[in-house]
């Protein structure tokens, strides 16, 4: 059966990373894998050796609290990602997923990733992380790192969930954005959504063939895509257009056609991510 993996943390955006999975999971005829992971820091408690130049008696007991302390951190850790769990399951049972399976894991999030996407659709992680919910202007620490590792399409969740109807494909004819509209056209969450296929840039007739091409693509998925070439700088004109029609999903490439191989994600890419309030479709 099809997979979707639900990373949840805790954080104010584990709610919508649920309600978009199962909203997903409906569409793909998917089972969700809720998956939390304790960081290495958390499971060793993270309490400093602060023993210094004590004497060696007073070192030793001291040695021997810290170690306790961090037995009891590394529990507490386990205990609460059992209950960030629970509370997924719950929210998901709510949504009315029926296939639904839990993973606490200790370590890396990316290496623990890396375990559970082999035979996974899909990834749902939130923008931002417990320790950013208030942060707008600052993505989740391990979002970067999870689209530059994951091989499957990765579905950034916002801050609230509103049924999707209305997807705009950002399209720059680069190999992930050609990857993107692939896939819209041969996934089941795109079946009955209306798509708008979009290009910023200039209207040229090489940038309306290679919308073309791709339009052709979509349609030979089952959509009938509007298709338009607005002028103006990338991150600007997709964010109007995503608030103007009221876009559900902004579907796009995590690179662009030309990025700066030192970059984790394109520019446009993490200004979109940043700045949009709809749930954002990485393919790379």
């Amino acid at each position: 059966m099809r997979k979707l993996v639900a990373l949840v943390d805790g954080s104010l955006y584990s709610h919508s990373v649920c309600d978009l999975a199962a909203w997903i999971a409906a569409r793909e005829e998917a089972a969700i894998e809720l998956l939390h992971v304790i960081g290495r820091r958390q499971a060793e408690g993270g309490a400093a050796n602060l023993s210094g130049s004590i004497a060696l008696g007073a070192r030793t007991t001291l040695l021997k609290e810290l170690s306790e302390l961090d037995e009891q951190m590394a529990k507490v850790a386990t205990t609460r990602g059992r209950a960030i769990l629970e509370d997924a399951g719950a929210r998901l049972a709510e949504a009315g997923a029926r296939d639904v399976s839990t993973k606490l894991r200790t370590g890396d999030i990316v290496d623990t990733l890396e375990e559970s996407e082999a035979d996974a659709e899909a990834i749902v992680l939130g923008k931002r992380g417990e320790a950013a919910d208030f942060a707008r202007m600052h993505l989740g620490s391990n979002l970067e790192r999870v689209v530059r590792a994951a091989r499957k399409p990765v579905y950034v969740a916002a801050r609230a969930f509103r049924p999707i109807k209305r997807v705009l494909i950002a399209f720059d004819g680069g190999p992930s954005s050609l990857k993107a509209v692939d896939h819209a056209a041969r996934s089941k969450v795109f079946a009955g959504l209306d798509i708008h296929l979009l290009t910023v840039g200039a209207d040229t007739g090489e940038t309306r063939a290679r919308l073309q091409r791709a339009a052709e693509t979509l349609a030979a998925g089952g959509h009938t895509p509007r298709v338009d070439v607005v002028a103006g700088q990338p991150e600007t004109a997709i964010a109007r257009v995503v608030e103007d029609e009221g876009i559900d999903l902004l579907v796009m490439g995590a690179y662009g056609h030309s990025r700066i191989r030192s970059l984790i994600i394109g520019s446009t890419t993490t200004e979109m991510v940043r700045s949009c309030k709809v749930p954002v479709l990485l393919l790379r």
